[in-house]
């Protein structure tokens, strides 16, 4: 009683006003649904508010996973935002969609068992399908077609307010595309009408709850939300083909108790792209208590098979929580913590478009089996912005505490950079072991990694580094503490190497025995203390 309670407390207002007012068949049939009818209050028997729910059967969608069920579900969505909000209800059951429109007030709810599924693109030839992308724009060429383009989705919304998706059912993104661009091979031929990329998304929306539901193969994204405001993202397990959500030029959001499976794309991204045709920063952002990885076969995080991938299999493993790339309007006020990473790439953070990345903090993250660099700090002079105002912007303010990584590659170790006459400032990272696989040589410690400013960014971007532990360059007022690295097989190189540094403290920290602690290459103000091996005092 106490659960059906929360359920229509959910689902909104008022199915018996929307029949006086001359509802639509569908409606009045809920009406004289047993779901729909008041319930009582246990204490005095009196009828309480009856909220309106809309259920997709009412209005003609079979479920049966071959009809296609979204004229009928466009139809209900429609019937609730003209009776002043409700819910859309999905019984157990496969509707096989295109385009599903979203509208204010509105609310879908998944069954245990209901499944939204993406239907094939039609033919090349033939019309229809899913809903065409919006025209082209001048600022298109800042980002990649699909932070463009939000109506050829599954389910989508646009200048929307109080919406949300909850439930326990799943969205199956079976027949979306995972890219599609003018030269994309996905449909064939690079048909871009009637085509659907995304399972997900939301464009300039404000008060949004997306709770408990599970994503499949969610195309290009699982969500994608650009300009949305107090998003609530709790409770989604995405098991998927790229990324699993990115939020873009967003504020005010929390993101909880999800679980991402992403082998070929990143899992949560944050982003501050140019897509709606101006700067705007993404932030006020909390990512907290969520599962990202990389490690697993598409399907079977969500089937309970927990299947990896054989060790020689071509799969990127990407699965990490990154802020950037796309980063014209910047990220402010961020907090991540309490989460756990595996068999994926490590924590990014990256401003390469003119952007400032400042207020930053993270902590209690546990790492295993990492394929790239644990930490990555990318200060970058893509500049992919209107040159008349992109220069390169700032990266400054972030602690990191409270992280412990076993069984990471060794390669890369972390990387912090910023470019020439651009420093990486203000930075504290505090109780951090990193434990990697080594073999490193001493070739790789004489490496000169190149600047490469105007690089995409990415961990592997400079090729091997000189150092086992950190990679420190073009960086001010850094505090370093608590922290140690240790190597599963000898390795030759420096734990930390520091290039054009200014400013830095070091602080009760454990390297490998039987190579250097710190190399200083053209750094000045470096102090040591209980640092294995070193001297206490100034170093340079």
């Amino acid at each position: 009683m106490k659960a059906r309670r929360e359920f229509l407390k959910m689902a909104g207002a008022g199915v018996a006003g929307a029949v006086a007012m001359g509802a639509p068949s569908g409606m009045r049939a809920m009406a004289e649904h047993p779901s729909a009818m008041a319930e009582q209050n246990p204490s005095s028997g009196v009828p309480t508010h009856t909220p309106a729910i809309f259920e997709a059967r009412a209005f003609g969608a079979k479920g049966d996973g071959n009809t296609i069920d979204t004229p009928a579900i466009n139809h209900a969505i429609a019937a609730a935002a003209a009776a002043g909000g409700g819910t859309v209800h999905f019984a157990a059951g496969q509707y096989l969609c295109y385009s599903i429109r979203l509208k204010s007030n509105v609310a879908l709810h998944l069954d245990q068992g209901a499944v939204i599924i993406a239907a094939d693109p039609l033919p090349e030839n033939q019309p229809g399908g899913y809903d065409d992308p919006e025209p082209k724009q001048p600022w298109e060429a800042y980002q990649d077609f699909g932070h463009n383009h939000w109506h050829n989705s599954l389910i989508w919304g646009e200048g929307l307010h109080d919406i949300s998706i909850f439930g326990s059912g799943r969205i199956w993104g079976r027949g979306l595309v995972r890219s599609n661009g003018p030269t994309s091979r996905e449909p064939k031929g690079g048909r871009i009408n009637g085509v659907g990329n995304k399972s997900i998304s939301l464009k300039n929306c404000h008060n949004v709850t997306l709770r408990g539901f599970q994503i499949l193969k969610g195309g290009w994204f699982g969500v994608l939300a650009t300009g949305v405001d107090n998003l609530t993202i709790d409770g989604l397990t995405i098991d998927t083909n790229r990324d699993g959500m990115d939020i873009d030029c967003c504020r005010n959001v929390r993101i909880s108790n999800c679980a991402v499976n992403s082998p070929w794309d990143d899992a949560i991204v944050p982003k501050s792209s140019y897509a709606l045709g101006y700067a705007r920063s993404t932030e006020n952002l909390e990512i907290t208590n969520c599962y990202v990885t990389g490690a697993y076969q598409l399907g079977t995080m969500l089937d309970g098979t927990w299947k990896k991938f054989p060790a020689d299999a071509r799969v990127s493993r990407i699965g990490r929580i990154k802020l950037g790339t796309e980063s014209n309007g910047g990220f402010k006020n961020i907090t991540i913590s309490n989460c756990v990473f595996e068999g994926c790439q490590g924590l990014a953070l990256e401003t390469v478009d003119g952007a400032l990345l400042e207020d930053v903090t993270i902590t209690n993250i546990t790492m295993r089996d990492i394929a790239s660099a644990p930490i990555f700090m990318r200060l970058g002079s893509r500049l992919r912005g209107p040159a008349e105002s992109t220069k390169t912007g700032a990266l400054r303010r972030v602690i990191i505490s409270n992280v412990v990584c076993s069984n990471s590659a060794s390669r890369l170790g972390c990387v912090i950079s910023g470019v020439p006459g651009h420093e990486i400032e203000d930075i504290k990272l505090h109780h951090i072991y990193i434990q990697h696989q080594g073999g490193g040589t001493k070739e790789q410690a004489a490496i000169v990694p190149p600047e490469d400013e105007h690089k995409y960014p990415e961990p592997d971007m400079f090729g091997a580094m000189p150092s086992q532990g950190f990679y420190l360059r073009h960086v001010k007022n850094i505090e370093l503490s608590d922290i140690e690295i240790t190597a599963i097989s000898p390795d030759a190189r420096p734990a930390f190497v520091l290039q054009d540094a200014d400013v830095v403290d070091f602080f009760h920290v454990k390297t490998p025995a039987g190579t250097p602690a710190i190399v200083l290459h053209d750094s000045k103000d470096v102090q040591a203390r209980w640092v294995r091996g070193v001297k206490d005092g100034a170093l340079g």
